[in-house]
Formats: C-alpha cells, sequence, structure tokens
C-alpha cells in the first residue's frame, strides 16, 4: 500500500496539487493538519474536497480555531480561551463538510486495508508544556488532560488489528531533546522534547499488546527552524518503528515549481519513506529515502 503524507499546509495547495494526486498512483493521502496560514482554512477546505483519492486528516492546533482564541492558548489566557472556544465545534464541524469527502477527525480508527488500521491520535495537539484546547477538549471529546487522552487512544489501539499507522498533528514524546530532533523543540531550549506523551503512551500500549506498528506520521514542527540553523531530522526508525515529520512549510516554493510531500510505502513487515518533490506539471523533480 502506498499513501501520500502531507505535512502542514498553511495556506500552500491549489488546484495542481490536487490534479497531481487524482492522477497518482497512491491509494490514499494522509494530511497532519493546519490548513490555513493562520485561522479560518475554509479555502483550503473546499479545494480538498476536489480529491478523488481516499484522504484522511487530523486537525491541528491552527484549524478550526479564531485568531483571539489561538493567542489565547499560545499565551495561557485561560479566561479568553475558554471564551473563544465555545465556537469551535461549531467551526470545526465546518471544516467538515467543506472539505467532504475527505475525513476529518480525531481519536478515529479507520481501516486502510483488511489487517491495517490508521489510528487519528488527539486532535489540535499544540504541545506537551500544557494540555491545549483543554475546554473544547472537555466538551467535544470529553478529555480532560493527557491522561485522558492516552487512555482515548489505547482503546483504539484495542480495537485494532495487527497492524497499526498512527497520525497526529505533533509527534510523539521520546524521540530526542535537541532543535534537530523530528519533534525537539526550536524556539525555547526550555522546553527540549516537545512530542506528545499521550501519542507516546499509545505506542508502548500497541507494541505491548504485540501489535505491529509500521509508521508514526504527523508534523507541527516544522522543518525549517524558527531560530534558524539546521533543519531537524524528518525522520527516524526505532524498533522497526518509522516515525515521519512531514511538516516542510511552506509545502509549495519557488513559485510553484516545487511541492512536497512524502510518500509513505507500507509493506509486510516494515514502512519506507521518502520527502518528494514535484513540479507544477506533476513530475517528480526531487526525492530523498527517510529514516534509513
Amino acid at each position: 500500500m502506498k499513501l501520500a503524507c502531507i505535512g502542514d499546509i498553511h495556506g500552500f495547495w491549489d488546484a495542481a496539487d490536487t490534479a497531481y494526486f487524482n492522477a497518482s498512483r497512491y491509494d490514499g493521502l494522509l494530511l497532519v493538519g493546519d490548513l490555513p496560514r493562520m485561522t479560518g482554512g475554509l479555502r483550503e477546505a473546499r479545494a480538498l474536497s476536489a480529491l478523488t483519492k481516499p484522504a484522511w486528516m487530523i486537525p491541528g492546533n491552527h484549524d478550526g480555531c479564531s485568531v483571539v482564541q489561538l493567542m489565547a492558548e499560545i499565551r495561557n489566557w485561560r479566561v479568553p480561551a475558554a471564551l473563544t472556544s465555545r465556537r469551535m465545534a461549531r467551526r470545526v464541524g465546518a471544516l467538515a463538510r467543506a472539505m467532504a469527502p475527505v475525513d476529518l477527525a480525531g481519536y478515529a480508527l479507520d481501516r486502510l486495508n483488511e489487517n491495517t488500521a490508521l489510528i487519528r491520535a488527539r486532535p489540535h495537539a499544540m504541545g506537551p508544556n500544557r494540555f491545549y484546547y483543554a475546554a473544547y477538549m472537555r466538551r467535544a471529546h470529553a478529555v480532560r488532560d493527557f491522561r485522558q487522552s492516552a487512555q482515548r487512544l489505547k482503546k483504539l489501539v484495542d480495537a485494532a488489528p495487527e497492524r497499526i499507522v498512527f497520525m497526529g498533528h505533533n509527534g510523539p514524546a521520546g524521540l530526542g531533546s535537541e532543535p534537530t530532533d523530528p519533534w525537539g523543540c526550536d524556539f525555547s531550549p526550555a522546553f527540549g522534547d516537545f512530542g506528545d506523551p499521550d501519542l507516546a503512551e499509545a505506542i508502548d500500549h500497541a507494541t505491548r499488546q504485540g501489535k505491529q506498528v509500521l509508521a508514526v506520521i504527523a508534523g507541527h514542527m516544522h522543518h525549517r527552524h524558527k531560530r534558524g540553523g539546521a533543519e531537524r531530522v524528518h525522520a527516524v526508525r526505532q524498533q522497526g518503528m518509522l516515525f515521519v515529520n512531514a511538516a516542510s512549510v511552506p509545502r509549495i516554493r519557488q513559485d510553484g515549481a516545487r511541492r512536497h510531500h512524502v510518500a509513505l510505502t507500507l509493506g509486510d513487515h516494515e514502512a519506507h519513506a521518502a520527502d518528494t518533490w514535484v513540479n507544477a506539471e506533476g513530475r517528480i523533480v526531487e526525492t530523498q529515502t527517510l529514516g534509513n
């Protein structure tokens, strides 16, 4: 099975992207979230609705929120964050309707094929230093903290077949604390490993249950550092599992001549991935194997 993994879109999607993936040999698309450059996303959602391949998306921290709400979450202004969260379910619902048949969801279990499941993790993930979008998560998903989120993900693991692909907006904890690590923090050295603990716990639970985790796909922590310097490592392989950060932002460069996605191939016993750049005419201009 071959899937195209789309990192944080942040406004960079157009008709050439849709045409390329519709004509491609991919069996489906995995989108890790963050449609708009800041907030909104209806324009990008409507563009995605023209996809004819099966496609699954998890909401990112920029999806379904208002500008004021996003700033309140970033600044940890609890009262404004709670007040502005009241219309978030309506906004998320509008995005889901606009991008249909692309499926938008968090905490979801989907079948990729007979013995392989896709588990979508906690939606709107933003970092492990606190439980972001707490009021909305409590209201919309009955989840109050990382512990409850991990328990919910474990139930999805228990219901899954023997092979699993995880998809999150942010990646899991445990893959390094350096800014160049896949989900190491690049904007504040104090945070170090910026992966999500609930996703890491769910992955550990899957392996303890004897299930095969082929790949973990996420984004959020952009390849290009906020404070300059070297790009982060895009993928690592640990204990047979392939962890891929697909967030090459902006994903469209050179006036549309380079467009990024990750080509993910699921074999019987392991997954393989490659950074892939195509031009506006749909020709591959560069590939680089990941996680070897």
